[in-house]
């Protein structure tokens, strides 16, 4: 059997995601919408399924509910596969009573089911990242490297360095030392010799990603050795480093990878995939990102001017202009509206042309006529009435109310807010 035949994958869904927050108050980090109609999960599975991984496992603990209905509804393999895409959700047990602690608690709590499917190899990612990798290349250079612990990482420049598990490697790839996270004091000792591609860009240190594979015995023999141990990052891998037993190799990642950290950072992503050539695009006729197949109707667009605009599916558009923004499926944008900056996640449902007629203004979903709309996000089932202001700015503090939020500069509209007539948010227009 091949190497990925023998793997396992475990995608870790987080834990509150409050730095995600409000996007994270009614769903779990893994089944927050990106790039209009896809979900922050399929880009850990669809890099599986790529790369002919189809032994799947999903750890989360919050708001599991519609994680739980996208993968249902998405991931099928046939009958005569072993494949399978399987949700793990925190549980009490006889033998533990507690919710997940950590990464390696949130596996270790795991085994059980784990132990149940036969490999060799356990990859470990995480469901909160956008990048595009082939996954058999790590584990194929993890089994010639003979490796108990392999660690993919990247290259990042100092103030990137503070956020990260940073190590050092010997010229063979064998890591000999690892720091989680280190302050800006002590970072400028975690300088690692990188080919001068990196270095010229100032990114001399060498950053773990968050994607770890292990041996089957490896990863046993090291929750037995660390028994009360809950996180990989600060406990479990420097353990393995400074222990002569295990082999622990770095596997040097030259493509595109992004942490959806926070708010900025996933309204930033999102945003960089309307330029011209993204770094990450979707448009891949192999390593294609996959997701739940909704059968909707193509977008119609009345007059709008769109430059670097994203559009899903089934959306009505009568606005003036959108501009350097995603679009989801299902949205309804109104007559002289103009959109810059900013991402609309769409409808779960259209409403019929019988319900608009009838329904009051504050019961249409979408977005109304006559408004402005910039450096915003928002959620899902939203109603904008006519003539609203939303302008997100880097000089806002942070606020919360009923109906929105304002994190690192970004006005962020809660899930099913309503937004009345003549309301202006964040910034003056000027």
């Amino acid at each position: 059997m091949s190497t990925t035949e023998r793997t396992v994958a475990i995608i870790l869904g987080g834990g509150v995601g409050s730095r995600l927050y409000p996007l994270t108050a009614q769903r779990s980090k893994p089944a927050v919408p990106i790039a209009g109609k896809y979900r922050l999960i399929d880009i850990p599975i669809s890099n599986c399924i790529n790369s002919k991984i189809h032994k799947m496992f999903v750890l989360t603990m919050f708001n599991s509910a519609s994680l739980n209905m996208h993968i249902k509804n998405t991931y099928h393999f046939d009958m005569f596969s072993s494949g399978f895409v399987d949700i793990l959700a925190a549980e009490q047990t006889r033998d533990n009573l507690d919710w997940f602690q950590g990464t390696a608690d949130a596996v270790r709590q795991s085994m059980s089911r784990l132990k149940k499917v036969d490999h060799d190899y356990v990859l470990i990612l995480s469901g909160d990242q956008l990048y595009n990798m082939d996954l058999e290349e790590i584990l194929e250079n993890h089994k010639n490297s003979e490796a108990d612990l392999t660690i993919a990482t990247i290259p990042v420049v100092e103030k990137e360095a503070t956020s990260f598990g940073i190590m050092k490697t010997a010229a063979d790839g064998n890591i000999d030392s690892f720091v989680e996270k280190p302050s800006l004091d002590e970072v400028g000792n975690w300088k690692s010799e990188l080919p001068s591609t990196y270095t010229d860009q100032g990114k001399d240190y060498l950053a773990s990603m968050g994607i770890y594979v292990f041996n089957k015995q490896a990863m046993d023999d090291l929750f037995a050795e660390n028994e009360g141990s809950n996180d990989f990052g600060k406990e479990i891998i420097p353990y393995a480093v400074n222990t002569e037993k295990y082999k622990v190799k770095s596997y040097l990642y030259d493509g595109y990878w992004a942490d959806i950290g926070n708010i900025h950072s996933f309204w930033e992503e999102n945003l960089k995939l309307t330029s011209f050539l993204p770094e990450f695009h979707l448009y891949d006729n192999v390593r294609k990102i996959y997701t739940h197949a909704r059968m909707l109707a193509p977008t119609k667009i009345f007059g709008t001017v769109i430059n670097f605009g994203l559009f899903s599916e089934g959306c009505i558009c009568h606005a003036k202009e959108v501009a350097n923004s995603v679009v989801g499926v299902r949205s309804r944008i109104g007559r002289n509206t103009v959109i810059y900056d900013s991402i609309v996640m769409g409808n779960d449902r259209h409403q019929t042309v019988n319900e608009i007629n009838e329904l009051d203004d504050n019961e249409l979903l979408g977005i109304g006529s006559h408004c402005y709309i910039q450096r915003a996000i928002l959620d899902k089932n939203v109603r904008i009435g006519n003539n609203v202001t939303i302008i997100g700015d880097d000089s806002l503090e942070d606020t919360e109310t009923d109906t929105y939020c304002i994190r690192e500069g970004v006005v962020v509209i809660k899930k099913n807010a309503y937004i009345e007539d003549n309301i202006q948010i964040g910034k003056s227009k000027v």
